[in-house]
């Protein structure tokens, strides 16, 4: 049975690639709105941001050294800590150069993070597609043998049933004769038609 080609579209495919520049350039310019708004040179707010990035530090260390590591949530609390202290930063500086130093880290960093889960993914989807071909192989091969097999069987049941008509005639013939002797072809012996395996498979 033939599967239906799906190609994803553009959107799809691009989505992922693009997700950690604009993640960064949105916490780049929304620290510089919060700069425009009060934030330069706030003390206060760059207080807060230390706090909350150093909270969601704490949390994604708490997490990795958990009993199960969850790697999941650790790298989340740890991309926020970032993030957070990426914000502080580019809210509380009065020009544009330490925060666009930073903003392209962040961002060679996030792509470095990314490549590698990507490179995870691309390795479990080839072994799965693999995988799938490989069984779909082996049920093609099982199909290309039953049917085999089927057609093998068929065609034994009807070369019996085509021999049984053809003794059948002979006999009819054979006693339309004059000085036909029934007891004669009894002592004989009639040939025996050919056996027909019938093994059911479940």
């Amino acid at each position: 049975m033939n599967e239906p080609i799906t190609v994803p579209h553009w959107l799809t495919t691009a989505t992922p690639k693009v997700a950690p520049a604009l993640a960064t350039s949105t916490v780049l310019v929304l620290g510089r709105i919060w700069n425009a708004n009060g934030a330069e040179h706030s003390v206060g707010n760059a207080a807060l941001m230390v706090v909350l990035a150093a909270g969601a530090a704490a949390a994604g260390a708490f997490a990795a050294a958990g009993r199960r590591g969850d790697g999941t949530l650790a790298g989340t609390a740890f991309a926020t800590s970032g993030g957070l202290a990426f914000a502080g930063v580019a809210g509380y500086a009065d020009g544009l150069s330490l925060p666009l130093l930073l903003w392209v880290l962040a961002t060679a960093v996030a792509y470095g993070l990314a490549a590698r889960y990507w490179r995870t993914d691309r390795r479990a989807t080839v072994a799965h597609e693999r995988h799938t071909a490989e069984q779909r192989e082996a049920h093609a091969h099982v199909e290309r043998v039953e049917a085999l097999r089927a057609g093998a069987q068929i065609e034994a049941a009807r070369s019996g049933a085509l021999y049984a008509e053809q003794l059948a005639t002979a006999l009819l013939t054979r006693a339309a004769l004059p000085g036909f002797d029934p007891q004669a072809l009894t002592r004989a012996g009639l040939p025996e038609l050919p056996a027909i395996e019938t093994t059911k498979e479940y």
